[in-house]
C-alpha cells in the first residue's frame, strides 16, 4: 500500500478560472461550488465561483492588492472543491494533511475539524482580524539559499528584525520583516550572487509584526465551532501532528506569527513511510518543494494548470487505491503535454505568505536554439528556455537573470495576456511553429518552462504558411 500525504498550498496557488473546464466534467465539484458560494455569502464576501470559473477573472497580482478578501476565499473554495473530487470521485485515501501557510486552515477544514460554513468564517475571521489590527508596514523576500544559509546571513548582517518565515526546500526560503530591512537584505543577497526577490504581499508573515493580528484573529475563531478530525493533520508551522482541540487552538494562535518549516515537515512525514505526495489546489508549487527536497519521491499535481475531468483522472490513475504508479519510475506526472515546472525562483510557494522556488539561471543567448524559422531545435527544451528568455527579455526590459526557467509570467513578473501573446507568436514564428487555435489560452503556460514545451507539441508551419506572421488570439 502507498501512504499518501494530501498538500493544501497557500496564495501562490490561485489561478483564474482554476476550476473552469473541471465544473463542466464534475457535478461534485459545481456543488461544491454552490454550497461555498452560499458560506461566503453568510460571512459578508462575493462569491468565490467567479474567480474560479472565469479565466479572465483578475490574476494574483491584482487580488493581493485590490481585494485579499476575495483571493482567500477563492483559494479555499478552490482547494476543498478539489479534495472532495479526490477522496470523493476518485477514492484517494490520505494517511495525513498537510497544509503550507494558509493552505493550513484549509487542511483543518478538510480534515473535518471545522465544517464548510465555519472553515469559510474562519477564513473571512483572518481577514477581520487584519482590518481590525493592521500591522506596520513590512513584506516578504525570497532567498535561492537554504534556511540555515539565510540565518547566517541575516546574523553577518546583523539583521535583527528579518527572520526566516519559510523553509521551503534545501535551496529556497522565505525572509520577513520591516519594508526597510528587507530591502537591506536583498541588496546585500544580490551582491552575494543570492537570488532574492521581493514577493508580492502586504504585509510580514510568519513574523512577530502581526502579534496583534494573530492574538484578535485567536479570539475570533474561538467562536467558532469544531469537530473530530477525519484524518490525521499535520502541522508545518507547529512541527508535528494536531491532537484534539488543544492542537487546532495552538494552530490558530501561531498560524501568523511562526515560521512555516515545510522542508523539515516532508522529511518527516517521508521517514514515517509517505511515498506519495498529492497537492490539493491549481499550479504544482508544493509538489516542486517535495521533489528538491526528497528526490525520487512520487508526486502529483493534478491542476497544474486549467485541466478537465479526464485530464485530472488520468493525472491520478493508479492513486485512488493506494497502488504504485504504474509508470517506470520516479514522480507520477500530470497528463501528456502538460509540462512540470521546477521549483520557483520567484515567488512564494505554495502560501502566498511564503513558499517559493530556487535560483534563477543566468543569461543566455539561445543562439544554440535557433531554428532559423525551420522548426528545428525545439526538443532541445533547455536550449529553447534561453531562446525564450533572451527574447522576453529584451522586448520586456527586465534583466534576463529575472526571467528564471519557472518564474510565472503574470503572478511574478506582471505581463498581461496581451504581450504573452505577442512574444509568444514571435517566438513560434522563429522556431516556424503553427500557433494554438483561436479560443486557446497561453496564460495556461505560466512559466518559460511551460511554453517551451508547447512550442515542441504545436505542428511544424507548411512552407506556404512560413513568414505569414499569424497572430491568432489565444490570450
Amino acid at each position: 500500500m502507498t501512504d499518501c500525504a494530501v498538500m493544501f498550498p497557500g496564495q501562490g496557488a490561485y489561478l483564474p478560472g482554476a476550476l473552469a473546464l473541471l465544473a463542466e466534467d464534475e457535478p461534485l465539484v459545481r456543488e461544491t461550488l454552490r454550497v461555498l458560494d452560499r458560506a461566503a455569502g453568510r460571512v459578508g464576501r462575493s462569491a468565490p465561483s467567479r474567480l474560479l470559473l472565469d479565466e479572465d477573472a483578475p490574476s494574483l497580482a491584482e487580488l493581493v492588492v485590490t481585494s485579499p478578501a476575495d483571493l482567500h476565499v477563492a483559494l479555499f473554495t478552490a482547494e476543498m472543491a478539489l479534495f472532495r473530487l479526490l477522496t470523493e470521485r476518485h477514492g484517494l485515501r490520505p494517511a495525513v494533511l498537510i497544509g503550507h501557510s494558509f493552505g493550513e486552515l484549509v487542511a483543518l477544514t478538510a480534515a473535518g475539524v471545522y465544517d464548510p460554513d465555519e472553515g469559510m468564517a474562519l477564513v473571512a475571521a483572518r481577514d477581520d482580524a487584519f482590518a481590525a489590527c493592521p500591522p506596520g508596514e513590512g513584506g516578504m523576500v525570497a532567498l535561492a539559499v537554504s534556511a540555515s544559509r539565510a540565518t547566517g546571513l541575516l546574523t553577518g548582517l546583523g539583521e535583527w528584525e528579518v527572520t526566516v518565515a519559510a523553509d521551503n526546500s534545501p535551496r529556497q526560503c522565505v525572509v520577513s520583516g520591516p519594508a526597510a530591512a528587507l530591502e537591506r537584505v536583498r541588496e546585500a543577497a544580490g551582491a552575494l550572487g543570492i537570488g532574492a526577490t521581493g514577493l508580492r504581499v502586504p504585509y510580514a508573515f510568519h513574523h512577530r509584526m502581526l502579534a496583534g493580528v494573530a492574538d484578535d484573529f485567536a479570539r475570533r475563531a474561538a467562536a467558532l465551532r469544531t469537530g473530530q478530525a477525519r484524518h490525521v493533520l499535520h502541522s508545518a508551522i507547529l512541527g508535528r501532528r494536531l491532537e484534539g482541540p488543544d492542537g487546532v487552538a495552538d494552530l490558530v494562535a501561531a498560524h501568523l506569527v511562526r515560521p512555516t518549516r515545510f522542508t523539515e515537515a516532508v522529511r518527516r512525514l517521508h521517514a514515517d513511510g509517505v511515498d506519495l505526495f498529492v497537492e490539493c489546489g491549481p499550479r504544482g508549487v508544493l509538489s516542486d518543494l517535495v521533489e528538491a527536497t526528497v528526490p525520487g519521491v512520487r508526486v502529483v499535481a493534478p491542476l497544474r494548470r486549467r485541466a478537465g475531468g479526464r485530464a485530472v483522472a488520468d493525472a491520478l490513475s493508479g492513486v485512488g487505491s493506494g497502488a504504485p504508479s504504474s509508470g517506470a519510475s520516479g514522480a507520477l506526472r500530470p497528463p501528456e503535454g502538460d509540462p512540470a515546472p521546477r521549483p520557483r525562483a520567484s515567488r512564494a510557494g505554495g502560501g502566498g505568505e511564503g513558499g517559493g522556488g530556487e535560483g534563477g539561471l543566468g543569461a543566455g543567448t539561445g543562439a544554440e536554439a535557433d531554428g532559423g524559422g525551420d522548426g528545428v531545435g525545439v526538443g532541445d527544451r533547455k536550449a529553447v528556455v534561453e531562446t525564450l528568455r533572451s527574447l522576453y527579455a529584451t522586448a520586456l526590459g527586465y534583466p534576463p537573470e529575472v526571467l528564471t526557467e519557472d518564474a510565472d509570467l503574470e503572478a511574478d513578473l506582471g505581463v498581461d495576456s496581451i504581450k504573452q501573446t505577442e512574444l509568444f507568436a514571435q517566438a513560434a514564428a522563429r522556431y516556424g511553429r503553427t500557433l494554438p487555435a483561436e479560443g486557446s489560452r497561453l496564460t495556461s503556460y505560466t512559466t518559460l518552462d511551460a511554453l517551451a514545451g508547447l512550442l515542441a507539441d504545436l505542428p511544424a508551419r507548411d512552407a506556404g504558411a512560413r513568414g505569414a506572421g499569424t497572430r491568432e488570439a489565444v490570450a
